[in-house]
């Protein structure tokens, strides 16, 4: 019969591996995280779905670690959880990803040295590292039925205790092992964890966690049905694709130390670990799709930047030495210290989003930010021109925090007809016949301005020598004087049909000598 493991004290520390030496079972030891020559770094996501906001910022990190220390960026798909596997979703990661800017280095869509980049595919792999585990007892097949394992926590919960396993397999003999075996029977396949003792892990970010041994369940290592859990295919990937940093949200905190206890095990020098804080949202919940969007695909369709996704989710942790908060990603990796990375946990405010959106919006080229447009525009946008839209752009280039908004705050552009009631063209307590007298004035100014001066500043310049003329001629007190607003107003309101647009010369001038004068004369036959 296999003999009891004694007690161990377990210790991560980073000093060079060529001086640690061997672990052996039932001692007192400690593990090594080594100091990488090569810097690798990876993006490990599940093909479930679109990609959620929080992992774009583990990706994001990931890639400016990898980045910022002149090394790679791998892709690999853990897929080892096939119910939950949505089809489609990795080649949708890397395009959403690839839109932001993050590309990979190795993957399964780019090949490398250290593949298959997807679990499944690797299967063999880890039944190989299991199998040694076995063999050199450092782990045991547990033959424990789901009924038996179920009405086992019942009773700890009853009594209060914490719901984990009893190892009842933990030392089988090996006859009883085999017979088990040769009846077919189906079993899991557990790591032996210490008795007792001390593990004591270290995060980059928080330096050394210390776990008490006899708290963690012989976790298990290899399902039922042949699958590698999550916890031990990590670990072995991570070490045969040579991954130097491993960072993942501070979720995984508690398996830490048993997945420092395999590298233990196998010998194996540990990566250096950083756990992110959550993001949480401003009541301090997690992000949820029930409160809100959570998909990167959803901010992209909503008319997000991907500079903009990128300079909030950078903030979400980090902040740079200076103030300065606007931040491109050639900015990130030449500031970037994963050392400044924080330890409270971050809050997605989407008013700061959409301050980043909106910054990013206007300092964006107008060609560029015009293409970008154009799926929010509407049907009619083909038949008036590139130009035009350009044009209709760069007045609400300043307004933008969304693209998505472009659409309905430039409608009236894309129309020959626009509806509103009369009331909108009264400016304050004038009468409709003396708003009808100023649009008519309006009109016959503007009639008389030919095409090839048909600009913003000459329109307006035209109309407000006219009124400033007529104001000072006037004999009437000041108080009874037309006011710039009982011309100004009904003139964009008539231009427009909106209460709220860009000024009326500046939209005359998109609209064309020939769309502006018609709808101020609609609008005087309104009146």
């Amino acid at each position: 019969m296999a003999t009891k493991q004694s007690p161990v004290k377990i210790h991560v520390r980073a000093i060079k591996p060529e001086i640690a030496s061997p672990p052996n079972a039932g001692l007192a030891m400690t593990i090594f995280n080594y100091m990488p020559t090569n810097i690798r770094a990876r993006f490990a996501p599940s093909p479930t779905g679109w990609l959620h906001i929080g992992s774009l910022r583990t990706a994001l990190f990931g890639y400016l670690i990898a980045k910022t220390l002149g090394g790679k960026f791998i892709l690999r798909v853990e897929d080892t959880d096939q119910k939950r596997e949505v089809a489609g979703a990795v080649e949708s990661l890397i395009k959403i990803l690839d839109w932001t800017g993050i590309r990979f280095d190795e993957g399964p869509h780019l090949g490398g040295d250290y593949g298959p980049y997807v679990q499944s595919q690797r299967l063999a792999i880890y039944e190989k590292y299991a199998e040694q585990l076995l063999a050199e007892n450092k782990a045991y097949r547990c033959f424990c039925s789901a009924e038996r394992l179920e009405k086992m926590r019942q009773g700890q919960q009853a009594k209060k205790l914490p719901p984990r396993y009893d190892r009842a397999c933990r030392e089988l003999a090996e006859t009883e092992v085999n017979k088990k075996l040769a009846q077919g029977e189906k079993f899991v396949i557990r790591q032996k964890m210490p008795l007792a003792g001390q593990v004591i892990v270290r995060d980059e970010l928080r330096g050394d966690i210390k776990f008490q041994a006899q708290d963690l369940e012989d976790q298990i290592l290899i399902k039922s049905d042949g699958m590698p859990t999550y916890q031990f295919a990590v670990v072995v990937d991570d070490h045969l694709m040579a991954i130097s940093h491993v960072l993942r949200g501070d979720e995984w905190l508690s398996s830490f130390p048993k997945n420092i206890l395999l590298y233990r095990d196998f010998n194996w020098p540990a990566p250096k670990f950083i756990h992110l804080t959550l993001t949480l949202n401003k009541t301090g919940g997690k992000l949820s799709k029930r409160q809100g969007d959570v998909a990167v695909e959803d901010y992209r369709a909503k008319g997000y930047l991907a500079e903009a996704l990128l300079n909030f989710c950078a903030l979400l942790g980090w902040h740079p030495k200076e103030d300065n908060e606007i931040l491109l990603l050639d900015d990130m990796i030449k500031k970037f210290r994963y050392q400044d990375m924080g330890t409270s946990p971050a809050i997605f405010d989407v008013d700061k989003l959409d301050y980043f959106n909106g910054w990013h919006i206007r300092h964006k080229p107008l060609a560029d930010l015009a293409k970008l447009c154009l799926p929010y525009l509407g049907k009619n946008q083909a038949q008036f021109g590139y130009d035009y839209i350009k044009k209709v752009v760069s007045l609400e280039q300043e307004r933008l925090k969304k693209l998505s908004e472009i659409g309905e705050l430039t409608e009236f552009f894309f129309t020959d007809e626009i509806s509103y009631q009369p009331e909108l063209l009264v400016w304050k307590k004038m009468t409709l016949a003396q708003v009808k007298n100023n649009l008519q004035t309006i009109f016959e100014l503007l009639e008389k301005i030919p095409d090839s001066e048909w600009t913003d500043d000459s329109l307006e310049e035209a109309i407000m020598d006219y009124l400033k003329a007529k104001q000072l001629k006037t004999g009437e007190p000041a108080s009874t004087r037309p006011s710039l607003g009982g011309y100004l107003w009904p003139l964009r309101a008539s231009l427009t049909g909106r209460a709220a647009s860009p000024g009326p010369f500046a939209v005359a001038e998109v609209l064309g000598k020939e769309r502006s004068l018609k709808r101020i004369n609609q609008a005087i036959k309104k009146l």
